[in-house]
């Protein structure tokens, strides 16, 4: 196995299991749901098991996502830096485009979780642009510091969360359909329960 190889093998594992968290499942929920041991699965996120094909395709489809999502490599560059276009005064930011696309501006006042845990992982690619401040990117292991027109484009199978540096930032989100629909769910997920009327 080349490195290459081993880096995949730990990153499609980090993904089976901050899919599994993002859910709000135990391991014995998504084993239950894939038709596979709790042990089996235990081993698979922990590295003792080996990967193998047909177990990836049923625990893609367990977690809501495709075999492509989910060993889906890492794009190098992340972090974009804009193109001026002088004659028009504009500064621009290429992105792959697709319909479905939503675009939310978003004002950050806190720094992103110190705990792993919190970070999420779903389906779905998604673009930032840092109007205003530094932006803070955790995305899997990397911590990516994005200021002011700068941009950064990445799948939100990799485990993320953004925050502030520090002091207000703004920013311009935008989402596919899959990763706005694992935000939403997510946000369903941390809101208060609301009083019976």
């Amino acid at each position: 196995m080349t490195q290459d190889d081993g880096e995949l093998d730990g990153l499609v594992r980090r993904r089976i299991r901050a899919l599994r968290v993002a859910q709000g499942w135990s391991l014995e929920e998504l084993a239950s749901r894939a038709n596979v041991s709790q042990s089996t699965l235990s081993r698979i996120e922990n590295g003792r098991r080996r990967l193998a094909l047909d177990q990836l395709v049923v625990l893609a489809r367990a977690l809501d996502t495709s075999l492509d999502q989910l060993v889906e490599t890492a794009a190098e560059d992340v972090v974009r830096n804009p193109t001026a276009d002088g004659a028009r005064g504009q500064l621009r930011w290429p992105i792959t485009a697709e319909p479905g696309m939503t675009v939310i501006r978003q004002r950050l006042t806190e720094p992103p979780p110190d705990n792993p845990a919190r970070m999420r992982a779903h389906p779905g690619h998604e673009w930032l642009v840092v109007l205003s401040g530094t932006a803070i990117l955790l995305l899997g292991d990397r911590r990516l510091r994005i200021e002011t027109h700068q941009a950064a484009e990445f799948p939100t199978m990799l485990p993320h969360a953004i925050g502030t540096e520090s002091g207000p930032c703004e920013i311009l989100g935008i989402f596919d359909r899959d990763a706005r629909r694992g935000h939403q769910r997510g946000e369903e997920a941390t809101e208060p329960p609301r009083p019976a009327p």
